[in-house]
């Protein structure tokens, strides 16, 4: 593996063990492969704990998986900052019971203080059941300083 690739593969290794180590994802049963520059995919288990009243998955849980999707996929082009999500855009085409979800991340555009990443969610069914686009800022924060980048 050319030295170039061997650094991205530990940044998105590393990418993977912070979104494994945030406390917010202990409550849900979800993993993250980071999959190339610029891509992420996000498997999420929804359970009947994530159901509004009416019996299907509430929209916070389409915004956090659709946020870290699009998070994580340009994250990869920022190997030294943690990115902030400064807006986010959601489409619901679907309502999702009990099952499997996936979210797949794809960065759109930016490269230096403003990135641009979008994400779909895909249901057990293969139907697409959402869609978002972020904007995310290149923060203070290194990524090098945060404990789950850390190895």
């Amino acid at each position: 593996m050319p030295p170039e690739s061997e650094g991205a593969d530990l940044h998105y290794r590393a990418l993977e063990r912070l979104y494994a180590s945030a406390p917010i994802n202990a409550k849900f049963a979800s993993t993250l492969e980071i999959t190339g520059e610029g891509r992420s995919r996000l498997v999420f288990k929804i359970t009947e704990e994530d159901y509004h009243a009416a019996g299907a998955a509430h929209g916070t849980i389409y915004f956090k998986m659709l946020d870290d999707a699009a998070f994580y996929a340009a994250n990869t082009l920022a190997t030294d900052r943690f990115l902030l999500t400064t807006s986010f855009n959601l489409h619901f085409t679907k309502p999702v019971k009990v099952g499997e979800v996936v979210a797949e991340g794809r960065w759109v555009s930016g490269r230096r203080r403003v990135f641009v990443a979008e994400s779909r969610l895909v249901d057990e069914e293969g139907e697409e059941i959402g869609r978002g686009t972020g904007t995310f800022m290149r923060s203070r924060i290194p990524l090098s300083s945060l404990p789950g980048y850390s190895a």
